[in-house]
């Protein structure tokens, strides 16, 4: 998988096949970033649930000034242990653990957060309710799922694709 915009384009990023690892088709990564704006310079971000960190990686070639990637597969995070090493990407921490977890624990508050869970397991349910505390006040989420989302519990949906089987949609939280 490429990296398409920013400082890295180009580069490639290497991942493990694992099991569930669903990566973000070219196509839906260069409309998020359309979307999202091509200069990211300063925003704090999550990527929640990793993976091979496509999202994540993109944010920091586009000038993200802080990266977050979390991910529970032990494969996964060695494999983006290798390309955070790969790219010199100092401005990216990997914790393998949990979601959930992780989100328990954390005090910090993103302009961005990249949300892929697997799918079919009820984590949207589980995590909308959640990730407004963990947004800036003017942040966003990029989130993915198997189904379109509607505005629900804070969080209005802005914009949104389909790409095969990926719904993906931009989402902004009230924090009323």
């Amino acid at each position: 998988m490429r990296i398409s915009g920013g400082e890295w384009r180009s580069r490639l990023l290497r991942f493990p096949d694992v099991a569930g690892l669903r990566p973000t088709p070219d196509r839906v990564r260069q409309t998020a970033f359309n979307w999202l704006g091509q200069d990211m310079h300063g925003l704090h971000c999550l990527d929640l649930f990793a993976g091979t960190g496509a999202m994540g990686f993109e944010a920091l070639s586009r000038g993200a000034g802080k990266l977050v990637m979390v991910e529970k597969s032990i494969p996964a995070c060695k494999a983006l242990e290798e390309n955070r090493q790969a790219l010199k990407a100092e401005r990216a921490s990997i914790l393998q653990m949990d979601a959930m977890q992780f989100l328990a624990h954390n005090t910090q508050r993103f302009d961005l957060m990249f949300i892929d869970p697997p799918y079919h397991q009820g984590w949207l349910d589980k995590l909308l309710p959640l990730l407004g505390a963990h947004l800036a006040d003017d942040g966003v989420a990029y989130v993915e799922a198997e189904f379109a989302l509607k505005d629900t519990a804070g969080w209005q949906v802005i914009k949104h694709g389909k790409a095969g089987n990926v719904f993906y949609h931009l989402l902004k939280f009230s924090h009323d």
